[in-house]
């Protein structure tokens, strides 16, 4: 996957997504509302890199590799609540994306582990 689909997939996601943290923050969304919008925002962005060209797997991981990264902040606090290496709760992060990128579009899960482990280790704060 190119550096530059992230780049752009990242800035896209990160600013959706904020305005939904915000909203949930505000109260102006419970824990099932949230989810969904969360859900629902993802599967605008995968449609989006459909939409541009990008084949099936490579917006998948695009889009699991843009959540893992935002997710870091969430990452760092559960390795230090069940004082664990981050690379540890990092690692079962990536593999249940990689599980879901191989069950549902048919990649390897070692392939798909690889891809998102770049793509966390590259842009990962």
């Amino acid at each position: 996957m190119s550096k530059a689909l992230m780049d752009i997939v990242l800035p896209r996601l990160a600013q959706r997504l904020n305005r939904q943290i915000r909203r949930y923050r505000a109260g102006e969304l419970d824990d099932d509302q949230f989810s969904r919008m969360f859900e629902t925002l993802l599967h605008q962005q995968y449609s989006w890199l459909a939409n541009q060209g990008i084949p099936e797997v490579e917006a998948a991981i695009a889009v699991h590799g843009a959540v893992l990264v935002l997710s870091g902040p969430g990452l760092r606090a559960e390795a230090a609540e069940q004082s664990l290496p981050l690379e540890v709760v990092e690692q079962r992060a990536i593999r249940a994306a990689a599980g879901d990128i191989a069950e549902h579009y048919g990649v390897s899960e070692e392939r798909a582990t690889r891809r998102l482990s770049s793509i966390v280790a590259y842009y990962a704060e």
